[in-house]
């Protein structure tokens, strides 16, 4: 088997925001998974009732599935969300080396900031979110999601979001209030190299919060790329993102295939 990637997207996505990544990281060598989390597949405005309390324990299980049944461990890249379920399937010992795109941070990093905070503030506001589905509007995706793009390609992009779980985003932002720590993972338990990449403008995980999550992990590299916001999948820029992603990627499986 040659080179292997496993692409995770984030929250309201669904494998298709890979399109460009994907066909880079093809035509770069690179064999190319991109499933869709749990109930992401669903119709961008009709979400499946159990999509609520769906959790991230959810979303790692099903890709672990997915994972055991490979011949060999991939190079696990996640976006956000995904990124977070990247790091968690990381310290399950299923991967290679794992790329965190602008991820969401473990429990340990404490993650609020006023713009995160805003960024949810509508959702948060209505009793009962943490067991509900939720899918950002298009003003709140163009100040959080898609600050540096075209407005007219933004648009067309958040017609393509679907729901996510209000389960998830509780786990990831107000993890103090989960009993399961489904956003927890013990540096020790991630052997595996780290890429851990952050957008100067980013809104939903700023900088400051990235480079908390490199710190956490030893020897974790640290990548900050100046003007990007969150969207690294596909707002100018990204190309640069991408191609340094896959050199660092291509180092990482020809070190760990060379015999020692």
């Amino acid at each position: 088997m040659g080179k292997c990637a496993l692409l995770i997207h984030g929250m309201w996505g669904t494998s298709e925001v890979w399109g460009d990544w994907r066909v880079f990281l093809e035509a770069h060598g690179w064999a190319v998974l991109t499933p869709s989390l749990r109930h992401h597949e669903a119709a961008p405005l009709k979400p499946p009732p159990e999509l609520g309390t769906t959790g991230l324990a959810d979303y790692a299980r099903d890709l672990e599935i997915l994972l055991r049944g490979l011949p060999e461990k991939p190079v696990i890249v996640g976006h956000s969300m995904g990124g977070l379920i990247a790091l968690k399937l990381c310290a399950r010992g299923l991967a290679r080396a794992g790329v965190l795109l602008t991820p969401a941070p473990p429990s340990s990093v404490l993650a609020l900031r006023v713009s995160n905070v805003l960024a949810f503030a509508r959702i948060e506001r209505q009793w009962g979110w943490w067991r509900k589905s939720h899918r950002a509007t298009l003003k709140e995706a163009l100040w959080h999601t898609f600050n540096t793009m075209d407005p007219r390609e933004a648009g067309r992009l958040h017609g393509t979001f679907v729901h996510d779980s209000g389960r998830a985003l509780l786990e990831m932002g107000l993890p103090w209030l989960d009993r399961t720590a489904a956003a927890r993972v013990a540096p020790a338990d991630v052997t595996v190299p780290l890429l851990i990449v952050a957008g100067q403008r980013d809104r939903l995980t700023p900088p400051s919060v990235v480079r908390c999550i490199a710190d956490r992990f030893d020897g974790a590299e640290y990548r900050e790329y100046p003007g990007q916001g969150h969207w690294v999948l596909g707002q100018p820029g990204w190309h640069e993102i991408a191609a340094d992603a896959a050199q660092w990627m291509d180092r990482q499986w020809q070190s760990s295939t060379s015999p020692n």
